[in-house]
């Protein structure tokens, strides 16, 4: 399953909808991360506000590949973004393993192909190095074997990065 989740605008919605099995709009209209860990312990993979993101971790969790689509802050996911991936942290359990030669949370789902991150706006080569740490670090955390970057110079070619 592909899963693409994307701070972009509603007019990109039927293009990013055609490319994907399920879409996650980063659009604010959903609570930040409480912090209270039940997504791990209490209700696994779920989270317990009951707003759009209640199942994100079992979404991601199950996806094949992972697109991000995210405007570049500093080197690093735009917060509306961040605050989707804040919420998936029940795709592990509190539990630890070797993964990578590191320690690791142990995976609820189990292993996940790609991780992709597609970033637009500008970028300066130091962003692009910590955004190129920063997806293979997330990879290899969240279970993904391989990740990749894609830095876009104008938005317009985002419909043949995906």
């Amino acid at each position: 399953m592909k899963v693409i989740l994307h701070d972009l605008d509603h007019s990109y919605d039927e293009m990013i909808g055609s490319k994907c099995d399920h879409v996650l709009a980063a659009d604010g209209k959903y609570a930040p991360c409480q912090g209270c860990f039940g997504c791990w312990t209490r209700h696994p993979a779920a989270c317990f506000m009951k707003d759009k993101l209640q199942k994100v971790c079992r979404l991601i969790g199950q996806a094949d590949e992972l697109v991000i689509i995210t405007k570049n802050l500093y080197g690093e996911y735009s917060a509306a973004v961040k605050n989707v991936l804040d919420r998936s942290i029940g795709t592990s359990t509190p539990l630890s393993t070797y993964r990578g030669r590191q320690m690791h949370h142990t995976l609820r789902y189990g292993k996940h192909d790609l991780w992709k991150v597609i970033v637009y706006g500008d970028t300066s080569e130091a962003e692009q190095n910590t955004f190129r740490l920063l997806a293979e670090r997330n990879a290899l955390n969240d279970g993904f074997v391989r990740s990749e970057v894609v830095f876009l110079r104008d938005i317009t070619e985002l419909e043949g990065s995906l």
